[in-house]
C-alpha cells in the first residue's frame, strides 16, 4: 500500500530516536552492570529491549507504506559518565521521543491514516512514561543524594 511522504518521513524521523536510544541504553546498560549497579542495569537493557520493538514495528509499517527505513540515521548518542548523567540524557531523548510521537499522532489525524495512528499512540504513552520514571529517578537523586540513590540500585547480580 502506498503511504503518503510525509507520513514515512514522519515514521522515519520516529525511528531514528528509536536506534538512537537502543543503543544509548544498551550501552548504558552494561556500563552501570560494570559499575555493580545491577538494578538499574536490568533496567536500562529491558529499555534498550523495548526500543528495539519499537524500531521494529516503525521498520514494518515503513515498509507496508512502501518507504524505505532509513536506518543509518541516528542522533548523537549521548552516554553518560555517571548514572545521573544518563538519566539527564535520557530524559532529553525521551522528551524528544514524546514530541515527535505527537507530531506522527497529530499527522496521521490530518491526512487519514489511522493504522498509523494506532502505531504511534501506544509507543507514546510508553514513551511519556518512561520520561515520568526518569522524572521519579532524577527527584530521588536531589532528595537522598546520589550516595544513597545509588545504594538501593546495587541488585543482584545474575551471572
Amino acid at each position: 500500500m502506498k503511504g503518503q511522504a510525509e507520513i514515512i518521513d514522519g515514521l522515519n524521523g520516529a525511528l531514528t530516536i528509536e536506534l538512537t536510544a537502543i543503543n544509548q541504553y544498551f550501552c548504558q546498560a552494561k556500563m552501570c552492570a560494570d559499575w555493580g549497579f545491577h538494578t538499574l542495569g536490568k533496567k536500562h537493557h529491558e529499555e534498550s529491549i523495548g526500543e528495539m520493538k519499537h524500531a521494529e514495528k516503525l521498520i514494518e509499517r515503513i515498509l507496508f507504506l512502501e518507504g524505505t527505513p532509513e536506518i543509518a540515521r541516528y542522533d548523537v548518542i549521548r552516554v553518560g559518565t555517571d548514572v545521573k548523567e544518563q538519566f539527564e540524557n535520557d530524559l532529553k531523548l525521551e522528551l524528544n521521543g514524546v514530541k515527535a510521537y505527537n507530531e506522527l499522532v497529530e499527522l496521521a489525524v490530518k491526512l487519514g491514516d489511522n493504522g498509523t495512528r494506532e502505531l504511534a499512540a501506544p509507543i507514546l504513552t510508553e514513551s511519556e512514561e518512561h520520561v515520568d520514571w526518569l522524572e521519579t529517578q532524577l527527584f530521588r537523586i536531589e532528595k537522598v543524594g546520589i550516595e544513597n540513590y545509588l545504594a538501593d540500585q546495587m541488585g543482584g547480580h545474575d551471572g
